[in-house]
């Protein structure tokens, strides 16, 4: 670990208290999580810049493991909602309640009121149930009734999970919906080696809970640690020329593959890449942004906020090969 003054408006102090924090948390994953490095950074990332994540995998690969991991750790309250296509919205931001009693109503808060919400298989859930959440993840408020009640005022971060097969029955996010997670993830299967792990510290009970490593308290500071890493005028330029070349991919893609883009990202995209960049800096122990930050995000970022058409799908090109080809061709500062 080292600390860099260079235009830091972040403490040694605070770097090392940030920095250590990061180093518990991540080891207090590992403990429980076998593997799956992308999707601990992933997390971390989202935690530190206080954004959502979607993440989209097949069954069975510890997403649920490891939402409960990061909530344990930092003793934070977890819910976690199972979505089928008969959840309504009732049941996840609460309902009023007659009192026969006191002859009013009473308000009963839903699972969305926790510091960490994970919304398993969101895709199952019929669309009046996902736009639910919209007013949660974006305003930090719902509304039951005619009251609005504000969520968590230190931390709230939604783990929203989705299912790339079994399509049928299912009610794909819209684009505007999506564009409210600040990064998409999408993970694999495991390694032999680590499956083998799996089965060993299964073998031996060694995925038991464990006590937390630091509180709520702590997130919010590191939270607000991240804010304060510097990010210089060109990269933020560079943020947002990657961001313009999804919407205008002429100049940086040429007309072939320029035709395989129906919709480029919106400016939240922009704001993604700078709040992403400045956690991976930190996690990497850094108080400055680089370029390599930025495009170590551009997966996360962008791979759920561009809309390919049916050329590309016909094409068999991904969307993380568009992705790819723009920041290739874009210079970087």
């Amino acid at each position: 670990m080292s600390y860099d003054t260079n235009q830091s408006n972040v403490s040694r102090e605070e770097f090392e208290f940030a920095y250590d924090r990061i180093k518990m948390l991540s080891d207090y994953f590992e403990s429980l999580v076998v593997g799956q490095k992308n999707l601990k950074d992933s997390l971390l990332t989202a935690i530190l810049a206080d954004g959502h994540i979607l993440i989209e995998s097949v069954p069975g690969l510890a997403k649920t493991t490891a939402a409960k991991a990061i909530a344990d750790a930092v003793d934070g309250k977890f819910s976690r909602i199972q979505c089928t296509p008969d959840l309504l919205p009732s049941d996840i931001i609460g309902t009023q309640i007659y009192n026969r009693q006191t002859s009013q109503f009473d308000t009963v808060f839903g699972p969305v009121f926790a510091n960490f919400v994970l919304l398993d298989e969101v895709n199952r859930s019929s669309a009046k149930t996902q736009s639910a959440m919209l007013e949660a993840m974006q305003e930090h408020q719902v509304t039951i009734g005619t009251k609005t009640y504000g969520m968590p005022e230190d931390v709230f971060i939604v783990i929203a999970t989705q299912n790339p097969i079994e399509q049928e029955g299912t009610y794909p996010l819209s684009e505007a919906q999506t564009d409210r997670f600040m990064i998409k993830e999408v993970i694999s299967y495991p390694s032999i080696e680590d499956e083998i792990e799996v089965l060993n510290r299964v073998e031996n009970h060694a995925f038991e809970k464990k006590p937390p490593v630091m509180s709520v308290k702590d997130i919010d500071t590191v939270q607000g640690i991240t804010e304060k890493v510097y990010v210089d005028e060109s990269i933020k330029r560079y943020i947002a020329s990657i961001v313009d070349a999804t919407r205008r991919p002429q100049k940086a893609l040429g007309p072939e593959m320029s035709g395989y883009i129906k919709m480029g990202a919106s400016p939240r995209a922009s704001i993604a890449f700078m709040r992403t960049a400045k956690a991976t800096a930190l996690m990497n122990a850094r108080t400055y942004v680089t370029p390599d930050d930025v495009k170590q995000m551009a997966h996360l970022v962008l791979r759920h906020r561009i809309s390919l058409n049916y050329s590309a799908i016909a094409d068999k090109v991904s969307v993380e090969y568009i992705i790819d080809s723009i920041t290739m061709n874009l210079k970087t500062p």
